[in-house]
């Protein structure tokens, strides 16, 4: 592949944007769905780098040759305020792909945050900044900056397919990908969750249990399961 840096991203209308942010990644995950809710989800090792991280907005795309972060940095340029770099260079925590240097230029230009596919560094001083980022690994190994690598083409970051333009919700449940077709529809179905289980918990403050409430004695019957009032001792 030759190297390329694409400067533009398909954009979302920003008040779906704005929506998607109260939606939890829990919630957004269930709203899309078991398979593709199960595809859009990056796996458990891409934590936050602070507990009270936070993140919803576009994906500006950068894959990284391990070792080298220099079209991290092209992607840090071209992206636009309230836009997420998701990086990869294959999930090696060799050559940090983020610290506290490009955090303080990312704050400043407005983005919002970083998902990194590999390590990321200097995390008390992300921290303070309050910049949202996400990595795979934590790691001060010194990367290079020679490239090669591209910004903004589709590729897989933890086993999740992202476009450039995919929206990125990551709260401190995970990292979630939602394609723009997708989107609205999870919402809503999302949405509807949340009211559902809200009103659970009206039932479940006047005495009903989860077990009647989510209807589970079919599912025992159907698995057979025997109901015996004693202990295991009087078997």
């Amino acid at each position: 592949m030759t190297p390329v840096v694409y400067t533009q991203i398909p954009r979302i209308d920003p008040a779906l944007i704005d929506r998607a942010a109260q939606i939890s990644v829990a919630d957004l995950h269930e709203g899309l769905g078991a398979i593709t809710g199960r595809q859009a989800l990056m796996s458990p090792q891409m934590r936050a780098l602070f507990p009270e991280a936070q993140i919803c907005g576009q994906a500006v795309t950068t894959f990284n040759y391990p070792g080298d972060n220099l079209m991290l940095h092209a992607a840090a340029k071209v992206a636009e305020p309230g836009d997420v770099i998701v990086a990869t260079n294959g999930g090696s925590a060799q050559g940090a792909l983020w610290g506290d240097m490009i955090t303080f230029f990312a704050k400043l230009r407005g983005l919002g945050g970083a998902v990194i596919y590999g390590a990321a560094r200097d995390s008390s001083r992300v921290k303070t900044l309050g910049f949202p980022v996400f990595s795979t690994a934590v790691s001060v190994s010194h990367p290079e900056k020679r490239g090669p690598g591209s910004v903004n083409v589709p590729m897989v970051v933890d086993g999740v397919l992202v476009n450039p333009g995919d929206l990125i919700r990551a709260d401190e449940d995970g990292v979630l990908v939602v394609p723009p077709e997708y989107l609205e529809a999870a919402m809503d179905n999302a949405e509807a969750r949340a009211a559902k289980e809200q009103a659970f918990r009206d039932q479940l403050t006047t005495g009903k249990t989860m077990f009647d409430l989510l209807g589970l004695q079919t599912d025992m019957d159907r698995a057979g399961v025997q109901w015996v009032d004693g202990t295991w001792q009087d078997r």
